[in-house]
């Protein structure tokens, strides 16, 4: 299990790819030269923090070599991590319908299990990698690599990677994004900040989602925003409505604010 939080089997993630309705093939994400390993710790409290700080160090260590091989292809990637149910697949799926036809967008679907969400990004015509977790909590960066490998997004594309729905354990680990993506729903309530302070730190951006269901739930959007800013001075906060549009357009120009990347070289 992972030793970070205790999450996840011993199975290792399947990668499963579904790309224009072809074929997909499973993945069992052993032998492509960044395996997850999952650490078992049993009745030694005082190795924790060290063995978290490998695990970690470990992880951070494939994220720039994910970074690395994104930069040098002119590829920017966003990591979008919420709750489950506050619309993130329905932003991707909007974005994808109106910003395809200016560049290559690929996604990369973190869930426990199925492929539901994959599958409602393929009809968009994106191409798409489901990365099932199992009883993991979240995606890291060696999984981002094997997805890397079988997604093979083009150059200068946009990599939307759809994290597990969880406000805890996505913040520890960098994937090799550009950008870091908290999104929040209006009927979870706008004290989300406060009860989960260390996802909102690390943010790039915060996205305060579903505003058309304002007039029909109690949530403050300027106690939310200032909560965020309190914990994140520097945090932008765009407030839309994926379902209907309103607002999508302070989101897409952000998008363009994280894509001026020069290549880099990559050690391969």
């Amino acid at each position: 299990m992972c030793a970070t939080c205790g999450c996840g089997d011993t199975t290792g993630p399947r990668v499963s790819v579904v790309a224009d309705g072809e074929h997909e093939q499973e993945h069992d994400g052993h032998g492509h030269g960044h395996g997850h390993e999952h650490d078992h710790e049993h009745g030694h409290p005082d190795h924790t923090v060290i063995l978290e700080q490998q695990v970690l160090a470990k992880n951070d260590g494939i994220a720039v070599h994910n970074r690395q091989w994104m930069r040098s292809r002119r590829i920017t990637a966003l990591n979008i991590m919420s709750s489950p149910g506050a619309g993130k697949t329905t932003l991707l799926a909007r974005t994808i319908r109106e910003l395809g036809c200016q560049r290559p967008i690929a996604v990369i679907e973190g869930d426990q299990e199925t492929r539901l969400d994959a599958e409602r990004i393929r009809e968009t015509g994106a191409s798409v990698v489901q990365v099932n977790t199992g009883a993991g909590c979240h995606l890291d960066a060696a999984m981002i690599d094997r997805a890397l490998r079988a997604l093979d997004p083009a150059e200068e594309s946009l990599l939307l990677i759809e994290n597990v729905g969880n406000l805890v354990c996505p913040a520890l680990f960098d994937l090799g994004e550009e950008g870091k993506v908290v999104l929040i729903s209006t009927p979870e309530g706008a004290d989300k900040p406060k009860k989960y302070p260390h996802i909102f730190a690390v943010a790039d951006l915060v996205v305060i989602n579903k505003i058309d269901l304002l007039p029909y739930v109690e949530f403050d959007v300027d106690a939310c925003v200032e909560q965020a800013r309190i914990l994140n001075p520097a945090v932008r906060v765009v407030v839309l409505s994926a379902t209907t549009g309103e607002g999508m357009g302070e989101w897409y120009e952000w998008i363009g604010s994280r894509s001026a990347i020069s290549p880099v070289a990559v050690d391969n």
